[in-house]
């Protein structure tokens, strides 16, 4: 486990039950890793991106004492009877995958994107498939991935 890793964990509060499973697997992952976290709330998936923009430009400004080894975003989207599951999706993934590569990020992805609720459950859920515990741990992996590159 990264020594001293403090991770953002950045959640998609659009459905709930599977967002509060997502949280339990990876709180729970990292705690018995040692890792320290803070947790912000967004409405949806699209808000993923901005909050991880403002945590990097915050340390660049050095406008706080918080610096953030790495990110953990967790939330759902379900498809509905209209193509706006894909754009929210895309829109969502891709940003993330810019702020990844642009900022040398150290990131776990657990945004479920399910064509059923019933999926999407088993996924989110610690005793399931629990994504969140997966993204928890791909994130610390990540962290010393960075560090064994000497980032």
């Amino acid at each position: 486990m990264p020594e001293g890793a403090r991770i953002l964990i950045i959640e998609a509060r659009f459905y709930e039950d599977i967002t509060d499973n997502l949280v339990r697997g990876c709180v729970q992952e990292l705690t018995a890793r040692g890792a320290g976290y803070k947790r912000v709330i967004v409405p949806g998936i699209l808000e993923i991106p901005a909050v991880i923009r403002y945590a990097v430009r915050t340390m660049e400004f050095r406008a706080t004492d918080h610096r953030y080894s790495g990110y953990v975003v967790l939330g759902c989207a379900i498809k509905g009877e209209t193509d706006h599951y894909e754009h929210v999706c895309r829109e969502a993934m891709g940003g993330v995958s810019r702020l990844v590569i642009d900022y040398s990020l150290a990131l776990g992805n657990a945004i479920l994107a399910c064509p059923t609720r019933e999926l999407a459950l088993e996924r989110s859920r610690p005793d399931g498939k629990n994504l969140g515990g997966k993204a928890a741990r791909t994130c610390l992996r990540m962290i010393e991935v960075k560090r064994e590159m000497g980032l």
